[in-house]
């Protein structure tokens, strides 16, 4: 098995700064990321305006395997994810990929923001909401 490029949706910085509008934009870093509380790597702090809290971690059981499909699509549930449109982003892509994975073990597709966090932050244009 080998892997390639270009199987995975995926969205611009752009499309994400419109994706509250007409779906859910899900921010899989922790909450303290998310909040502006804490940045370790990037030069501002806070989430992209619109996005919604899903730290990957509670993706996972202790053990690190991700939590049965009931679970997590109860947690998707409560975070607002009910069909529709879903992209994901984080400070770098991987555990945004990691959360698409999630959402995939439970039917859901998304695409992924693979600037993330990192991207959107470095640009001074784009604008940032905190808490």
């Amino acid at each position: 098995m080998s892997l390639s490029p270009g199987h995975l949706p995926t969205v611009g910085p752009d499309e994400v700064a419109r994706f509250p509008s007409h779906g859910v934009l899900l921010d899989a870093r922790s909450s303290a990321r998310f909040r502006g509380d804490e940045e370790p790597v990037d030069r501002r702090a806070g989430h992209v305006p619109g996005a919604v809290s899903a730290p990957t971690t509670e993706n996972l059981r202790d053990d690190g395997s991700f939590r049965p499909p009931d679970q997590l699509a109860a947690r998707f549930e409560r975070l607002g994810v009910t069909g529709g449109d879903v992209a994901v982003y984080c400070g770098s892509g991987i555990n945004a990929a990691h959360e698409i994975a999630a959402l995939a073990i439970v039917g859901i597709d998304a695409a992924l923001y693979p600037g993330s966090w990192s991207q959107w932050a470095a640009d001074p244009r784009r604008p940032v909401a905190t808490g």
